[in-house]
């Protein structure tokens, strides 16, 4: 991968295990890895020496890792990716909507979150520059606002148009329900989900996409949704 030839990763965990386990697997991958032990050995190390991108866990034993992230956030907009124990959804929201790019949940895969790194990485080397997405079966052309399904144009609605491009804008980042909501409807419908049901099942019977076995739509339940144009997820 040519990503993680020049990419500097930087592990920001408490447990020597984790960061252990994080460095052998990320190196074997070409990435350069830095280890940092608690929130404020990452914070320096992030503005001594700089990094590509972020694994940070919430639990660290001087500051939580929201506010690591909301100070991090203060000065840099590195990708972050929460890796954390926490599994319940009010977490998840808090910590994407503090600035994390994408939240992992312990235990977790080396394969999965290798693949949700490299999503990241690509926009931050241009790979999120173009506005159409081509993977041989379904074209998008954001620009044109053009789609075509196995080479048949498809008409979308204004919204499933809006949605889609937010998605896509966010290649491979979780997009919040909160933020899915604000941006369709605007602020007065923060608790109207169902909209967001309905219009992303539209989306998605017109992409020819499986709600049960996504390729291009994953909902992260009770987050938001997320556009994978990477086949590793």
């Amino acid at each position: 991968m040519p990503h993680s030839v020049l990419a500097n990763i930087l592990i920001i965990d408490d447990e020597p295990q984790i960061r252990r386990f994080l460095g052998i697997s990320l190196r074997a991958q070409g990435y350069t890895v830095t280890e940092a032990g608690s929130g404020h050995a990452g914070l320096e190390n992030l503005a001594t020496t700089g990094a590509d991108l972020v694994i940070l866990d919430l639990g660290l034993p001087d500051l939580d890792g929201l506010d690591v992230l909301r100070e991090l956030r203060a000065w840099s907009s590195v990708p972050v990716i929460v890796l954390s124990v926490r599994a319940n959804e009010s977490e998840k929201v808090r910590a994407l909507d503090a600035g994390a790019n994408d939240y992992v949940t312990k235990p977790f895969g080396v394969q999965e979150l290798s693949a949700r790194m490299r999503a990241l990485l690509r926009l931050q080397t241009g790979g999120d520059a173009s506005s159409v997405f081509d993977d041989g079966t379904l074209r998008i052309d954001l620009g044109r606002r053009v789609i075509t399904r196995n080479g048949e144009q498809m008409t979308l609605s204004r919204k499933e148009w809006a949605m889609l491009a937010l998605l896509m804008r966010h290649n491979g980042r979780v997009v919040t329900q909160p933020q899915l909501l604000r941006e369709l409807w605007g602020p007065t419908h923060q608790e109207d989900t169902h909209y967001l049901r309905i219009l992303v099942a539209k989306l998605r019977t017109k992409l020819g996409d499986n709600a049960a076995s996504p390729r291009y739509i994953q909902t992260e339940a009770g987050v938001g949704l997320r556009f994978m144009a990477d086949t590793a997820f």
